[in-house]
């Protein structure tokens, strides 16, 4: 038997399913105008989760302006450091899926994060919309003046001789040069003593004064102390050798590590959600300012490289990432404690 709804009951339901379309409709609306000046004379928040000075900084920086002047809104860099970029990475998975808040950071440490954090409140893959990998810069091994080695070879030796005598300085526990270090350790088998800072230019900082001896680290952030003689680059993280520094061997060639690639994969995502016409109006619009021979060479002086791609390719990539990095957590054994 049928039973038909009572009348206060349809006019409740009535009423639910026209609230409902119209907390749909703003979306909808905006996805319809994104291509149209959407952004026009509106604040873009670009949140960088990690201090002043580390490569996603920088490059949120150099991109700000640019960005600024293509969509014509006011685009704001925010750091908004704490646990391991972390912080700042939830702030905008539970930003509002407007485009007007973003999301720029190293893609190894958002994918990283899962296997290192296990109460982590947001997921890399569920959880944000993927919009452009900006750009890929190596990691550089690079010690101490002090410390008392020229090349990998008499580092692993060294290492060897005296175990957890190295310390090695990290930007933060879990990231994406944590990572690379464990990954390094593991595959050459030596032991080392982690320590960890509060962002990668701190880390920088006391590697250079000798209070740690050394570090991997993005090559935009440590390139530039390798060249003014502060630093002592011993290797580089890319699969070939990099032509903004080809003097410097890579880590595979160095430790005969086959097929060793880390870096620093920069990208923008937005919160989950956000409309495929505005993650579209953003992705081009970041493609067409990297594309420029001013951003390619902004790029190629800092040590990294515009790598093109769509978003869905993005997409994959995280996910990729996300399952590489759990594979290596799992079988080094470390506690994140």
């Amino acid at each position: 038997m049928q039973h038909s709804m009572s009348k206060p009951r349809r006019l409740a339901a009535t009423g639910i399913a026209a609230a409902l379309a119209m907390c749909a409709w703003p979306l909808q609306a905006l996805a319809a105008d994104a291509g149209a000046g959407y952004f026009s004379g509106k604040q873009i928040k670009v949140i960088v989760p990690n201090p002043a000075g580390g490569t996603s900084d920088i490059l949120a920086r150099i991109l700000a302006p640019k960005l600024s002047e293509a969509l014509g809104a006011t685009v704001l860099v925010e750091n908004r450091a704490g646990a391991t970029g972390n912080l700042g990475s939830d702030y905008v998975a539970k930003a509002a899926p407007d485009g007007l808040t973003l999301l720029l950071n190293d893609i190894g440490s958002l994918a990283i994060a899962p296997s290192v954090f296990p109460t982590l409140p947001f997921d890399p893959v569920k959880d944000f919309a993927p919009v452009i990998l900006v750009a890929y810069s190596p990691h550089i091994l690079a010690a101490s003046p002090s410390l008392p080695v020229k090349d990998v070879k008499e580092l692993i030796a060294l290492a060897k001789a005296k175990p957890n005598s190295i310390n090695f300085a990290i930007s933060g526990t879990g990231g994406a040069n944590h990572l690379a270090g464990i990954d390094f350790a593991m595959r050459t088998g030596i032991v080392w003593t982690y320590v960890p800072y509060k962002g990668g230019s701190q880390a920088i900082n006391d590697v250079m004064a000798g209070q740690a001896d050394l570090l991997f680290n993005g090559m935009v952030a440590t390139y530039p102390m390798v060249k003014g003689g502060k630093l002592k680059a011993l290797a580089i993280s890319s699969a070939k050798r990099f032509p903004a520094a080809p003097e410097i061997p890579t880590v595979a060639e160095s430790a005969g590590l086959n097929g060793f690639e880390t870096g620093s994969f920069q990208g923008i995502v937005a919160p989950a959600g956000t409309p495929a016409p505005v993650v579209a109006t953003l992705h081009a619009t970041v493609q067409k300012i990297l594309a420029t021979p001013e951003m390619q060479q902004r790029l190629q002086d800092l040590g990294a490289e515009y790598r093109p791609g769509t978003s869905a390719s993005f997409g994959e990539f995280i996910k990729t990432e996300k399952a590489r990095w759990a594979k290596v957590v799992k079988e080094s054994g470390v506690k994140f404690d």
